[in-house]
């Protein structure tokens, strides 16, 4: 849009905009979408399992039904009380009818989303794949903080972000070509299966689930099969570092599981931003190529 050239800084204002109303809604979809993969677990297990007199989950839970309500005193939210960071802030941090303290993440969450939104769009400027980007981006973050708090990469993330990557590059939006797009994903997930099914083999353990692989085919069918080699090694670099802190924070021991799919996505999005310079870094700092 010629807009869009006239006043450059629009653009990025608009997406931060954007983000922080999305990143609102991220914050619903982070708590409700693994209790609606729960409630469908248990009503197909009650379906498949008569004789187990398995409960069905009773009324409709969606991400738009019931409305939001205060998980304390359960009284509905008014709009003005989901006003992206404003709300939090005027609140005070706590929740308008009973002064329950809210967690500060519901508002980390939406800056989290503006601020990634209005880098992204300072970078690339607009365009049509610059706009899919921040739903890349959205969809990122959902699915970080869901495997956070659950250890769980829900089908209905990591799948439409295949797709849609593969789908950008078949229509020419994507500057990824549909052959590279392809192999990205196709090499994503055979990369990560085979060190699965290596490490299983080995130690007779699951080191990862099959959630890690289809984000990682996600990210290569997104990114191409070229930034796979960095994004696993930033992945494993960032996710070693802070797997440790994480787990002497909980005070668990080294042989516990924790999450890495938020370590993929982290390092999928720098290699989406700075994966060129990233790389240059490294060839003539590390390697001494120039």
């Amino acid at each position: 849009m010629d807009i869009f050239l006239y006043y450059p800084w629009l653009f990025p204002a608009l997406a931060a905009l954007f983000g922080l109303i999305i990143g609102s809604f991220l914050n619903v979809v982070i708590h409700r979408l693994p209790i609606i993969m729960e409630r469908e677990w248990q009503n197909e297990c009650a379906e498949s399992f008569p004789d187990a007199q398995i409960e069905k989950p009773q009324g409709t839970y969606t991400l738009s039904t019931p409305r939001s309500t205060c998980p304390s005193c359960n009284t509905q939210l008014r709009i003005r009380d989901n006003v992206p960071v404003v709300s939090w802030l005027l609140l005070r941090g706590k929740c308008a009818h009973c002064s329950t303290p809210i967690s500060p993440r519901y508002p980390l969450v939406e800056l989290l989303s503006g601020g990634l939104c209005f880098i992204l769009a300072s970078h690339f400027g607009f365009s049509y794949f610059s706009v899919a980007l921040l739903f890349f981006t959205f969809t990122l973050i959902a699915a970080t903080f869901i495997d956070l708090d659950t250890m769980l990469l829900p089908d209905q993330l990591t799948l439409p972000l295949l797709w849609a990557g593969i789908g950008l590059s078949l229509t020419e939006i994507s500057p990824v070509t549909l052959t590279d797009s392809i192999i990205g994903a196709m090499a994503g997930y055979l990369t990560l299966w085979s060190v699965y099914w290596a490490f299983k083999l080995t130690t007779g353990k699951e080191g990862m689930g099959y959630g890690d692989f289809k984000l990682l085919a996600a990210l290569g069918a997104w990114l191409g099969w070229q930034y796979l080699p960095m994004i696993i090694l930033l992945s494993s670099l960032v996710g070693l570092v802070f797997g440790l802190i994480q787990l002497r924070l909980q005070k668990r021991g080294i042989d516990k599981a924790f999450p890495f799919g938020p370590y993929l996505a982290i390092a999928g999005w720098l290699s989406l931003i700075w994966g060129d310079q990233i790389t240059h870094w490294y060839f003539s700092t590390i390697l001494g190529v120039v």
